[in-house]
């Protein structure tokens, strides 16, 4: 579950049934999404580092203390990348949706900015996630670009998404034109080292960068929104939408109301 959130007793989280569901793109994170990705981060190695704000008044309780900030930072060993855990932390919004995890990566030690940033909201299945962090970790080096953004297009097509005819070699999206990802003018506040960024002009468009997103009906709240920094390297990106578009069932207790409808499943 989320750290911020009461646990459940064994006996709720017990009593619900698992089903192997799909499409992935539309399963939701389970409301486990921090647990899927530290877990996969701690068999990694990664540190995680907790910092905790608040006010303490003489002879309160504990469980009285008032929490103001709260964030979780995880840090690979050569501390090149990191995974923060901000949904406590009064995360700003994408697609409407706070932020749960940013992602980010530099050249070298030395520097003690972020190269990119990558952003995931709730929702975003944590298989897709944890696959790009595990790709991320393998990198010798994180920051560094190996190939174009036709790999991206190409790892979703794999497994059925239709291109754009109108943006062939940016945009495609599920049979189903619910989910979506394209490469193009990122939102603002997302955060990347390219000077572009900083120095195009109102008019302009800077750097383009990837942006994922399930919309369940045209008009309707996103389920999820993912963004990628101009930065961030195709091939990292073709990882984490080829686990998204996967054609493999998930398990999963907890089902997005907005998609449970749409939603095959088989009893686990």
């Amino acid at each position: 579950m989320y750290p911020d959130f009461p646990l459940d007793s064994p006996t709720s989280r017990g009593g619900q049934p698992a089903f192997w569901v799909g499409p992935r793109h539309l399963a939701g994170d389970d409301g486990r999404l921090y647990d899927r990705v530290a877990d996969t981060l701690a068999g990694l190695g990664w540190t995680s580092l907790t910092i905790v704000r608040g006010r303490h008044e003489l002879d309160e309780e504990p469980e009285d203390r008032q929490v103001l900030r709260s964030t979780v930072l995880h840090i690979s060993p050569d501390t090149l990348r990191w995974a923060q855990w901000s949904l406590a932390d009064e995360p700003f919004h994408l697609g409407g949706l706070p932020i749960a995890w940013q992602i980010s990566a530099r050249t070298d030690t030395s520097s003690p900015l972020a190269a990119w940033s990558s952003y995931f909201t709730t929702d975003v299945p944590g298989e897709a996630v944890a696959d790009y962090l595990v790709a991320l970790d393998a990198c010798d080096q994180p920051a560094v670009p190996y190939t174009g953004p036709e790999m991206v297009l190409d790892a979703v097509a794999a497994h059925g998404w239709l291109r754009d005819v109108d943006q062939l070699h940016a945009r495609a999206t599920d049979p189903t034109f619910t989910s979506h990802i394209s490469l193009g003018e990122v939102p603002p506040l997302i955060q990347d080292a390219d000077p572009r960024v900083l120095t195009a002009e109102a008019d302009e468009v800077g750097p383009a960068g990837w942006q994922a997103w399930a919309e369940p009906a045209l008009g309707v709240p996103c389920l999820w929104a993912a963004s990628f920094s101009a930065s961030v390297p195709h091939d990292l990106v073709a990882v984490f939408a080829a686990s998204l578009s996967s054609t493999a069932p998930v398990l999963r207790r907890v089902l997005p109301e907005a998609t449970r409808e749409r939603l095959l499943r088989a009893p686990a």
